[in-house]
């Protein structure tokens, strides 16, 4: 996903994108966990990705599931809801499904590699897969402190290579994603290591802060 700049309680204000259900009773915990696997085994990374705000896992995001995912992972309720609007005035035209009549309101999984803009790493091919090749670019062009982890000036700098200059209204998709990219997954030095990175491809390190954030709840 995309947009603009975001504003948790925990986060710095930045922007958008994307991912994933949470389960409230402990009784069918494993067994919707294990039903959760079966169904993201088929999906590409792009679709992992963004499917975190896909709530009921049916395939189809709302407005409200997009800003819950962004409240989920520590966003103020302004900024989800700005974020959330964004989002899905942006995305939901291009996901619709064949023949599907508007208002488009709601993205669609499925066909959320419709969606992949230019002036992009090239880390998700046309279809949404994930290619481990053009991942490792990045750390191997742009990592110059430290060999498996990016500073916000090297992901500047990234980006500023990765630029399409016949596609200018792309960068700023770009610009937008690696900033909330860097915002939610650096660690206290700093640094957005190749690893946390990975888990933004995927939509697994929204789980972890969604996880994270319900521990420090239960805690206070």
């Amino acid at each position: 996903m995309v947009a603009g700049r975001l504003g948790p309680a925990s986060l710095p204000v930045l922007s958008i994108l994307s991912v994933l259900l949470t389960w409230s009773l402990c009784c069918w915990k494993v067994s919707a966990r294990a039903l959760i696997d079966d169904v993201s085994s088929n999906m590409t990374e792009l679709q992992k990705h963004v499917s975190f705000f896909d709530r009921n896992k049916d395939g189809i995001i709302t407005p409200l599931e997009t800003f819950q995912g962004f409240v989920a992972v520590g966003c103020e309720i302004a900024f989800s809801s700005a974020a959330a609007s964004t989002v899905h005035g942006a995305l939901a035209p291009l996901t619709n499904p064949p023949g599907a009549l508007p208002p488009y309101v709601n993205i669609h999984v499925k066909y959320i590699h419709r969606a992949i803009h230019g002036s992009d790493t090239g880390a998700y091919d046309s279809k949404g897969r994930f290619v481990q090749e053009k991942f490792d670019e990045i750390f191997k062009k742009h990592a110059h402190i430290k060999r498996d982890a990016l500073t916000l000036p090297e992901i500047e700098e990234m980006l500023t290579f990765n630029r399409d200059f016949l596609d200018p209204a792309s960068w700023p998709a770009a610009e937008a994603e690696w900033q909330l990219i860097y915002q939610l997954a650096h660690d206290r030095y700093g640094f957005l290591t190749k690893k946390r990175a990975r888990g933004i491809y995927d939509g697994t390190i929204f789980v972890e802060l969604e996880e994270r954030r319900k521990s420090l709840h239960s805690d206070t």
